[in-house]
This record gives structure tokens, sequence and C-alpha cells, in this order.
């Protein structure tokens, strides 16, 4: 698809009421500036807890099942064993862990 087909598929998009004007000059310049690089955005804060849940991946190399302990253990520091041992607590109390670690494993990108 060219570039004139991607814009006349914007154009009848705002037409109809699809994309709002704001979006639409955005997603033209995109189309427009799509060959030159774009810059990066910078992080908006400095902390480190956002920054540990930003870079948050399941592990390839420290993984039982999932990679789900082993990549928790990376962003925090702390070992691959304790956090295997607290899911297993939180599955004995209620079964709790093995919702948690299941959720984690299907949303939590790989590396």
């Amino acid at each position: 698809m060219g570039l004139a087909d991607e814009l006349s598929k914007l154009t009848e998009l705002r037409a109809n009421g699809g994309l709002t004007e704001e979006e639409f000059t955005r997603a033209k310049e995109h189309l427009l500036n799509s060959g030159q690089p774009q810059p990066q955005p910078q992080p908006r804060s400095n902390d480190p807890i956002a920054s540990a849940v930003n870079t948050f991946r399941r592990s390839r190399t420290d993984r039982w099942f999932g990679g789900v302990c082993g990549g928790i253990a990376r962003s925090t520091g702390m070992e691959a064993w304790v956090w295997r041992l607290l899911f297993t607590v939180l599955f004995i109390c209620a079964g709790a862990g093995l919702l948690l670690y299941l959720l984690l494993w299907i949303f939590v990108p790989s590396e």
C-alpha cells in the first residue's frame, strides 16, 4: 500500500468521524515522517519502581515454568528462589499464587 493510499484512508476515516482532527494530524505526520528516525520519548521520572515495572520481562535463562520468578528476581535484585517460595506459599493459601503467576505469565512479555 502506497503513501497516497494510506493518506486517502486517513482522510476517509476523518470524514466518517473515526478520527478526530488531532488524531488525523498526528497520523498524517507519522506517515509523512516514517522514513526519518523518530526521537525516543524521554522517561517522565527517575523513579526506580516505575523503571523496574517498565523494564520487567520474563526470564529466558532463569526459569522453571514461565520465567516469571526469574524476571521478578532480576528486576528486584532478590534471588529467584525467594520469589518461587513466595508464589508457593500464596498457592497454598487459596490458590492466589497460581492465579497471579498465570496472569504474569500471560501478560508479561519475554526477554
